[in-house]
């Protein structure tokens, strides 16, 4: 192992939120972070990677502009960099495409030597000696590094969750979004089914759809909300993805956020007004062709079980929730549009005991993203995209990243490197007189 390096912060994880640590952090002088990722390169969302597929939110929502707009890794200088400026404006619309926006991810992470592909992190320790964190990884041509941090930045992201129910099935009967344009293949059955109803599987079901038009499978859609409801991104709703209504939230009690994040999932795990009317067009077309293999949209159902039966293909036990009718359902491939789930890496094994949770194992999170550790630990841990529970539904949003790091790069500065925004939203959050 090379002899270790010293540096202010060490973030493991290069998706959008530490990659736009690192866009932030470039222009500030005499700062040292360092990006680790185990991946050769930057990939987002691949198994999702539709041609067609829209990012959800505004090109502003890119890694600086929300904080920085006139810093040199904003979207719009990536646009200008590759001469489409004029074509972008021409095309009048503020959402790019999801492949454009990964290309621009790459364009900056390109631009950045601070990020460092191909370098897995091992393990993290508190070093108590030094008032450091030790992190080892090894690279990807084999040899291995030490680095010294005084603060760390957790930006790993979210693993495909598959729920008790169908986690029994095999392999070959199973598949979650994450990876479905990776197992294509796996589509050349008669029957396929997607259970969720968020946006990944909308986008499923579209493609499955379009499939279908063609002689592909015959498709079911199971999801237990009572409709197939497009996204709440109303314009006062929206105010929710700002940092006024963050504030609001971090300081009311856990069982009440808990309960505001249970209400609020029509604006975070719902599904886009177009891929709505796309899907129903699909639908709409498909009574003018006879003989396609059936297709069929239950909502208001829940999966309680599922197994291999005795000819060989999936059954699933499903309950009604209108009537409570439980009934089975037969299937030859079940796509899980089941979400996602905070990772809970090996590599943080060794400061567990360090770590202070909450009574349902989530981090206890600052407002400033910092997670509570034992008192002797003199650094810092800042999460990205852990902090539903804590910071609400603006945490995946990719709107509030910039505003996120800004906030972050300020803590471990000790200064206002960033100011941040203060008025941002026409909504009043909170009682009269209230604190936030």
């Amino acid at each position: 192992m090379s002899a270790a390096t010293e540096h202010d912060v060490v973030a493991i994880g290069c998706g959008p939120f530490n990659l736009g640590l690192a866009a932030l952090a470039s222009t500030v002088d005499g700062l040292d972070v360092v990006v680790l990722e185990a991946a050769r390169e930057l990939r987002w969302h691949s198994g999702m990677m539709f041609d067609d597929a829209l990012l959800q939110v505004s090109f502003l929502a890119d890694l600086v502009s929300l904080v920085d707009p006139s810093h040199p890794l904003s979207f719009l200088c990536y646009l200008r960099d590759a001469d489409r400026l004029y074509p972008f404006y021409v095309r009048e619309r503020f959402h790019p495409t999801r492949r454009e926006y990964e290309d621009y991810l790459r364009w900056a992470a390109a631009r950045l030597p601070s990020v460092r592909f191909s370098h897995r992190v091992e393990s993290v320790r508190w070093d108590a000696a030094a008032q450091r964190f030790a992190v080892e990884a090894a690279r990807g041509d084999g040899a291995r590094v030490r680095l010294l941090a005084r603060d760390l930045v957790l930006g790993v992201g979210t693993e495909p969750f598959v729920p008790a129910e169908l986690a029994g099935l095999p392999p070959e009967a199973l598949m979650h979004t994450a990876s479905y344009l990776t197992r294509a293949a796996d589509l050349d059955v008669g029957h396929v089914t997607v259970v969720g109803s968020g946006q990944s599987g909308a986008e499923v079901v579209l493609d499955l759809l379009r499939r279908n038009l063609n002689g592909g499978a015959g498709v079911s859609w199971l999801s237990r909300t009572p409709v197939f409801a497009p996204l709440d991104y109303t314009k006062l709703v929206l105010e929710m993805t700002t940092p006024g209504y963050v504030r609001h939230f971090h300081a009311l009690p856990q069982d009440t956020r808990d309960a505001l994040v249970a209400e609020q999932w029509r604006h975070h795990r719902a599904i886009s007004e177009q891929t709505v009317e796309e899907l129903h067009d699909l639908l709409y077309r498909r009574e003018l062709v006879h003989g396609l293999p059936d297709v069929e949209l239950r909502p208001g159902t829940a999966v309680r079980g599922a197994a291999v039966g005795a000819a060989g293909r999936v059954v699933l036990t499903c309950a009604h929730r209108d009537t409570g009718r439980v009934f089975e359902h037969t299937t030859d491939l079940v796509i899980a549009a089941t979400g996602y789930r905070p990772r809970r890496p090996v590599f943080l094994h060794p400061v567990e005991p360090l770590v202070r949770r909450d009574d349902l194992g989530r981090y206890r999170v600052a407002l400033d993203h910092s997670i509570e550790l034992d008192p002797a630990v003199t650094g810092r841990v800042f999460v990205a995209n852990a902090d539903l529970h804590s910071h609400g539904v603006a945490a995946p949003d990719l709107g509030i990243g910039a505003v996120r790091n800004a906030t972050i790069l300020n803590a471990v500065t000790g200064r206002e490197v960033y100011p941040l925004p203060k008025r941002t939203a026409f909504t009043s959050f909170t009682a009269p007189g209230g604190a936030t």
